[in-house]
C-alpha cells in the first residue's frame, strides 16, 4: 500500500512541480538554517579551543567588565559587560607585570578599524598596538618576514595579516612597503601566515585582517591615549594559577579603589565563557531558523487543503470503487512526508554547500554535525506528519456521493 501512494504522492507532486517547490522552501530554508548555525557555533568553539591549546594553561586574561558574576565563568553570564567601555590601562599593564608571579604582561591595544596602502584602503581592519612579548605568548606563522621585536618596540614597523596583505599588494611581497595607518606611515616588518579565526577568539579580532604595531608608536598615533581592550599575561613557572589570579586581583582592585570594572580568567574559564557567548548566539539563531520550519509545515498544511479540495473528485471515485478512510488518509499523509522529508534532504545538501563556500572565501570552519543534520531531518518529518494530518483527515471524511457531486 505505500508503495503505491508514494507513487501517487510523486505523480501528484510533478503535476505541480512549481508548487511543490515553493512548499519545500520553507522546510530547505528552516532545515539549512538550523543545520549551518550549530555546526558554525561549533566551529567556533574548535578554534577557540585550538587557542587555548596554543597558548598553555598559564596565560590568563584580564578583559574589561565584570563578565560573569562572581569571577567564575560557571556563574550567570553578563552580556552587557562585553559592550562596556574599557578601564584597563597602561598602569594596570605595569602594576601586573611587576608581581612575582607574573612573568610577561601584553597589552592589546586597539587603535582604529581602517589602514591603507597604495591605492587602497580598507576600513574593515583591526589595528591592535601591542608589546613584542606578544610573539612569545601567540606564537602565530609568519608567512614572511618577522614579528618585531624589543630593540625596534619604538620604530614605526608593522605586522599584518595575511588578508590585508592580498588586498593592498596583490600577491606581491609586501615587506619593506609602507602601510599608512591614520595619515602616518608603518614600515612592514612581516606578513603573518593564514589562519582560521573569527571576532570570537581569544585575541578579539581575526588575525589575518589585524595589523600589529609597536605599543609606543601606536599610542602616539592618537594622542597618547589608550583604549586597552585585554591584557594578557603569562604566569612564572610553577606558579599556581589561582595565586596569580588572586593576586591580579587585588593590585587591580586597588588601583581602582575597590571597583571591580574587569575580570580575571583562567583560560578554561575563558573557553567556558565563550562557550556560553557562542551558545546563546546559536541558540537564538536558531530559534529563528525554527520558526522558518514551522511557517513551511504550515505552508505543507496550506498546499494539502487547496491540493485536497481540487481533487475532490478523484477522492469521490476512489471511494466508490471501494477505497477506505484510512487509505484515503494514508495517501495524503505520504504526499505531506514527501513534501518534508524532500525538503529536509535539501536542506541539508544547502548546509553543505553553504560550509564549502565559507570554507573557501572567509576563515570560518564549520563543524559538519551529523547528530544534528539527523534531528533536522527528524523535525522535518515531524513536521509533515503534523501539518498532513488536518487536511489528510478532510480528505478520508469526504463523503463518496458529496464528492462525486462536487
Amino acid at each position: 500500500m505505500w508503495s503505491g501512494n508514494l507513487k501517487t504522492a510523486l505523480a501528484s507532486l510533478r503535476s505541480a512541480k512549481w508548487r511543490s517547490l515553493l512548499t519545500m522552501l520553507g522546510i530547505i530554508i528552516g532545515v539549512s538554517s538550523v543545520v549551518t548555525v550549530v555546526s558554525l557555533g561549533e566551529g567556533l568553539k574548535q578554534q577557540v579551543v585550538g587557542q587555548i591549546h596554543t597558548l598553555g594553561s598559564d596565560v590568563l586574561t584580564v578583559r574589561p567588565g565584570k563578565l560573569v558574576s562572581d569571577g567564575s565563568a560557571r556563574q550567570s553570564l553578563n552580556l552587557l559587560a562585553f559592550l562596556s567601555t574599557s578601564t584597563l590601562s597602561e598602569q594596570d599593564v605595569l602594576t601586573v607585570s611587576k608581581l612575582p608571579q607574573v612573568s610577561t604582561a601584553v597589552p592589546i591595544n586597539f587603535v582604529t578599524n581602517s589602514a591603507a596602502g597604495g591605492e587602497q584602503q580598507l576600513d574593515n581592519v583591526s589595528v591592535l598596538g601591542t608589546d613584542a612579548q606578544l610573539n612569545d605568548l601567540l606564537r602565530p606563522k609568519m608567512d614572511s618576514g618577522a614579528f618585531f621585536t624589543p630593540e625596534n618596540a619604538n620604530d614605526d614597523v608593522a605586522v599584518i595579516g595575511s588578508t590585508i596583505a592580498a588586498h593592498l599588494y596583490n600577491g606581491s611581497n609586501p615587506l619593506g612597503h609602507p602601510i599608512s595607518i591614520l595619515g602616518r606611515d608603518f614600515i612592514i616588518h612581516g606578513v603573518l601566515a593564514p589562519s582560521a579565526g573569527g571576532l570570537v577568539t581569544i585575541q578579539q579580532s581575526d588575525l589575518n585582517s589585524t595589523v600589529f604595531l609597536p605599543f609606543g608608536p601606536a599610542k602616539n598615533l592618537v594622542d597618547n591615549r589608550t583604549n586597552i581592550s585585554q591584557i594578557l599575561i603569562k604566569a612564572k613557572p610553577g606558579v599556581n594559577p589561582d595565586t596569580a589570579v588572586a593576586e591580579i586581583r587585588k593590585v587591580l582592585l586597588q588601583n581602582r579603589g575597590g571597583s571591580e570594572d574587569f575580570s580575571v580568567l583562567k583560560q578554561q574559564q575563558l573557553l567556558e565563557l565563550t562557550g556560553k557567548v557562542v551558545n546563546k548566539a546559536t541558540g537564538f539563531v536558531t530559534g529563528l531558523a525554527a520558526v522558518a520550519l514551522l511557517v513551511g509545515g504550515i505552508g505543507v498544511m496550506d498546499i494539502m487543503l487547496v491540493s485536497v479540495s481540487e481533487r475532490t473528485r478523484e477522492i469521490g471515485i476512489r471511494k466508490a470503487i471501494g477505497a477506505t478512510n484510512r487509505q484515503i488518509l494514508s495517501q495524503f499523509l505520504t504526499e505531506g512526508l514527501v513534501v518534508t522529508i524532500g525538503g529536509g534532504f535539501i536542506g541539508i545538501l544547502v548546509s553543505l554547500m553553504i560550509f564549502g563556500f565559507l570554507r573557501l572565501y572567509t576563515g570560518l570552519e564549520p563543524v559538519i554535525n551529523v547528530s544534528v543534520m539527523i534531528l533536522a531531518v527528524s523535525v522535518s518529518i515531524a513536521v509533515g506528519i503534523v501539518f498532513s494530518v488536518v487536511p489528510a483527515l478532510k480528505a478520508a471524511r469526504k463523503h463518496p456521493i458529496d464528492a462525486l457531486r462536487g
